[in-house]
């Protein structure tokens, strides 16, 4: 009796999860929440204070500090294309906290080559 009721159960688990609307798959960037910045050393590229080179976003015409992810996280920030040498575009998601960004989702787009 008791193999029959976890047999029914786990098969109307089942048939409650694949009836889902997969449609939050297709979100665009911004129902998600996500917005495209600036991302680069915010010394070496955005001039701000401070005494090491560390992650920035420039949202808005504004640049923060980045909290919850760090500028080596993403590759080597002195390289030809690190953050301290050139600025990058990135998808975000999280808020501002005491004029620093607080990152929840923090994503390196990929630089695009031309042909020439």
């Amino acid at each position: 009796m008791k193999n029959i009721f976890l047999i029914l159960f786990t098969c109307s688990a089942f048939s409650t999860a694949l009836a889902q609307n997969s449609k939050a798959a297709y979100k665009t960037t911004k129902e998600r929440g996500v917005q495209i910045v600036e991302a680069s050393c915010g010394q070496c590229q955005f001039k701000m204070e401070g005494k090491s080179c560390d992650l920035a976003v420039r949202i808005n015409g504004k640049s923060y500090f980045v909290d919850g992810t760090k500028i080596d996280d993403h590759g080597d920030a002195h390289a030809k294309d690190g953050f301290c040498e050139k600025i990058r575009k990135a998808e975000i998601k999280g808020s501002i906290v005491n004029n620093r960004f607080v990152a929840t989702y923090f994503k390196l787009i990929p630089e695009t080559t031309k042909n020439n």
